[in-house]
């Protein structure tokens, strides 16, 4: 883990409720999109993102612990990405800007926005720390990105990324990623 950089939290603690409910026969991150299972998308970009990561699949009660429990395990981190295991459409470039957007003076969070819509990962600094560490339940950390928000502390990254808000919650968001997939191939 490079001290001055931020840390990917994959979060994999989610039961994919949702996504069985749809029709979906596996857990979403284990449904293939193409050739492989979406975490394994997910996991490509972040390492060729070039940015340490790290999993968290623990299978915490809410998205909230879930990322509480992985800022407690990279507790040292100049700060965090913040990136849903099922958006394997994310581009590793998109991840290197939110994290340079992070390390700017006076920049506390950052998130890119594809679109006019906010998506993820969502970059928190190590003045966010304490605040994370406290997140339980299912909200996740959206209490932290809009008390940054009300300091004007949050640098929105304009991004043509649409993985960033790609994320597969049912069997229709599954085919749409799949079709998103193809195209950037050419396939």
């Amino acid at each position: 883990m490079t001290p001055a950089l931020p840390v990917v939290l994959v979060l994999a603690s989610g039961r994919g409720e949702r996504f069985r409910a749809s029709g979906g026969t596996v857990h979403k991150l284990q449904a293939l999109l193409g050739d492989r299972p979406v975490m394994a998308h997910t996991l490509a970009a972040v390492r060729a993102s070039g940015l340490a990561w790290h999993v968290e699949d623990a299978g915490h009660p809410g998205m909230g612990d879930s990322i509480a429990a992985a800022v407690r395990a990279t507790a040292a981190a100049a700060g965090w990405l913040v990136l849903p295991a099922d958006l394997p459409l994310v581009q590793p470039a998109t991840l290197q800007r939110v994290a340079d957007a992070l390390m700017q003076p006076g920049v506390t969070a950052a998130q890119p926005v594809f679109a006019g819509q906010r998506g993820h990962p969502v970059g928190f600094g190590a003045a966010c720390r304490d605040a994370l560490l406290a997140l339980e339940g299912n909200q996740g950390a959206a209490p932290v990105l809009r008390a940054q928000r009300a300091m004007n502390s949050v640098a929105d990254v304009e991004t043509a990324d649409a993985g960033t808000v790609s994320d597969i919650d049912t069997v229709g968001d599954l085919a749409r990623a799949e079709a998103l997939w193809h195209a950037r191939r050419g396939s």
